[in-house]
């Protein structure tokens, strides 16, 4: 394992350096915060020491810059100086944890071996995150192009994101993404699917209920809102939301607080809003169906999803990617598809895009040789 020590005091670096490589880490030191930045910028540490009072850039800054970069190495800060506001404030800006001067060695190597568990876990937990929402985003025309790279920006904000598109172009791939790139990425993903939830539901799907405060809430139930705290909450199908609903969604937004039914007491909520929709919000707007004020607080920015017709040109990838995608499901080998065959799939109008194209491929993978030829495609594909 490598541990990055960051002190301007030569004496701590060195005498820390020995300790841990006594212990069998791989040890580096830099001696200002701006030369560990650098470091950590460049190397993957399992754990970074950081003092805090140090020239050029403090630790506290460095701290910062290696929260706001999405740096996952756990950072325990160290100090002689400090009190207990300094030690809350490192811990609440990212800080694994915090320890004074003159260091204790068993505290050090307790911490570490804390800090670097926690990054393993962290590593495991994203690989299973992986498994989940591991759909990939395939593509290299200029439309999905622009959009994976409109994703790249976007994420590592906190900024409330409404995505527009289609039915079946992926909307929901690109709320994934988001969401995977993005600094909550440990934190929930709550999907919200607004047009599958009756009206009369709707306020305690999405804010909860007190136990009694109808005929069948016979528990406490916590809300969506709720059940995002820290994390993500993806507002599926948001242009079907009623108006009351919206009402109560743009003060959420607007004050980070929520009642749930027939409760008394507000609960503050940190949440980040995706939402998206297939229809044209200004045109809903101008028919009194969705309110203005909210749309402005969701559209920060805006991610339109091609049409799979807008974007011909990956319809190979993506008929490969599926091709795939479902021999490996089901444990059969991967099946070619003939050029003409391929052609033909391209040259078809797809209203239902990538879904509708997902299961052509599969249908044709079911019934079609192999490999799978163009009068396959003409039997069983339209």
């Amino acid at each position: 394992m490598k541990i990055l020590i960051v002190d301007d005091e030569r004496a701590i670096r060195y005498s820390l350096k020995e300790i841990l490589e006594m212990e069998g880490y791989a040890v580096e030191t830099a001696e200002n915060g701006l030369e560990g930045l650098e470091k950590a910028q460049k190397e993957k540490y399992d754990a970074i020491f950081c003092d805090i009072k140090m020239p050029q850039m403090d630790g506290t800054e460095m701290l910062s810059k290696v929260m706001e970069e999405g740096i996952e190495t756990p950072v325990v800060m160290v100090s002689g100086h400090a009190d207990i506001s300094t030690a809350v404030d490192c811990i609440k800006r990212g800080a694994f944890d915090f320890i004074e001067k003159p260091l204790d060695l068993n505290r050090i190597l307790i911490t570490l071996k804390n800090a670097t568990d926690k990054a393993s876990l962290v590593k495991e937990t994203k690989i299973l995150k992986k498994k989940i929402y591991g759909r990939e985003m395939v593509g290299e025309s200029q439309p999905i192009g622009h959009l994976k790279d409109m994703i790249q920006k976007v994420a590592p904000t906190q900024a409330s994101v409404l995505i527009t598109g289609p039915n079946g172009s992926g909307k929901e791939l690109v709320a994934q993404s988001i969401y995977q790139l993005s600094p909550r990425s440990m934190m929930p993903f709550v999907e919200v699917n607004c047009a599958a939830i009756p009206s009369e539901l709707i306020d305690s799907e999405l804010f909860g209920h007190k136990k009694g405060s109808f005929t069948s809430a016979i528990k406490d139930h916590k809300g969506k809102f709720e059940q995002a705290d820290g994390g993500t909450i993806f507002l599926d199908e948001i242009g079907d939301m009623s108006l009351a609903a919206q009402a109560k969604v743009l003060r959420v937004l607007q004050e980070r607080k929520l009642t749930p039914v027939g409760g008394d007491k507000e609960i503050t909520v940190d949440v980040r809003v995706i939402a998206a929709t297939n229809k044209d919000l200004k045109e809903e707007i101008s028919k009194g169906n969705f309110r203005e004020d909210l749309y402005h607080r969701l559209s920060v920015i805006v991610l339109k999803v091609p049409a799979l017709d807008e974007r011909k040109e990956d319809i190979p990838l993506l008929i490969e990617h599926f091709s795939k995608q479902i021999s490996s499901e089901s444990g059969k080998p991967v099946r070619e598809f003939e050029p003409a065959a391929m052609t033909l799939l391209k040259e078809r109008s797809w209203p239902g895009n990538i879904r509708e194209l997902r299961n052509v491929v599969e249908r044709l993978l079911i019934l079609g040789g192999s490999p799978v030829t163009a009068q396959d495609v003409k039997d069983y594909a339209f």
